[in-house]
């Protein structure tokens, strides 16, 4: 076996590793379930090189998650549900469906009325889905608005996933401002669960403070998953700065007070506002 330029080379690779006998121990032992885990950490890694503008990185990552969908691909083959072929057909035939403005009739159409289009076209895949279910007699479990966001999705995107759907018929509030003043509200409230020593108020009120301020971040268009990064980002800097800081003395963290690690953070902090970049 040789490296490939292929998908077809991938391809024979992930069948060789599932062969039995010859094949893989480890890659014959797993299942859906069990390299689905993987198949979500694949995601983050490619997003990560993508933050950090790694492009051999990032070219090495997406194999991986490449990877990811050719083995669930040879296990549904195996199981005679579907092949590589199948999705490769199935995303597509959705792509030339999804874009009639790129390859059907829609050419003219404005960027407002390019996403209404491609709304309607979601909703009527969902409608015929739900039809070809009731023929095979099975249903769609899911009936309310909410119901096709995921929960599974991790808990920030679920939230703004959902901020979004219930906006789409008007429970919203009409702006920002407004967002900020049900985070004071949810403050308030966590302020009282834990002066009354409450563990689970305080629990429900911090998760409730988390749900408002993604909503802040989505009333002003801005991405929380990657501003929370820009912090930890910063964060990590500014901490480094103190062990940096403390080892010129020849010291260590656990020499510091509080109190001086706060003015090495806080020198950490000046030297950024103040350096041109």
């Amino acid at each position: 076996m040789q490296p490939s330029r292929s998908i077809e080379g991938l391809l024979a690779i992930m069948a060789a590793l599932r062969t039995p006998v010859t094949g893989c121990a480890w890659d014959l032992e797993q299942d859906f379930k069990s390299i689905s885990a993987y198949t979500i950490e694949e995601a983050y890694e490619v997003a990560d090189a993508i933050r950090r503008n790694d492009m051999e990185d990032l070219c090495d990552e997406l194999g991986d998650l490449l990877l990811q969908v050719v083995f669930h691909a040879q296990m549904a083959e195996e199981l005679g549900k579907f092949t590589f072929a199948d999705i490769c057909e199935a995303i597509t035939s959705k792509m030339i469906r999804r874009h009639p403005h790129v390859f059907g009739d829609a050419r003219s159409l404005p960027p407002d009325q390019i996403k209404l289009l491609w709304n309607q076209i979601k909703q009527q895949e969902k409608s015929e889905k739900a039809e070809r279910l009731a023929k095979s007699g099975q249903k769609l479990t899911k009936s309310g608005h909410l119901d096709e966001i995921s929960s599974h999705f991790p808990a920030l995107m679920q939230s703004i996933k959902l901020q979004k759907k219930a906006a789409e018929v008007g429970f919203d509030w009409p702006d920002a401002l407004h967002v900020l003043d049900k985070i004071e509200e949810e403050v308030g409230e966590l302020k009282r669960a834990l002066a009354d020593n409450s563990e689970d108020a305080a629990r429900e009120e911090l998760g409730d403070l988390f749900f408002a301020i993604s909503n802040l971040a989505r009333k002003m268009n801005v991405d929380p998953e990657q501003a929370l990064q820009a912090c930890n980002d910063k964060f990590r800097r500014r901490f480094g700065h103190i062990e940096s800081g403390l080892a010129d003395q020849g010291r260590e963290l656990a020499d510091a007070d509080l109190q001086e690690m706060e003015e090495l953070w806080i020198e950490a902090k000046y030297k950024e506002k103040n350096t041109t970049i």
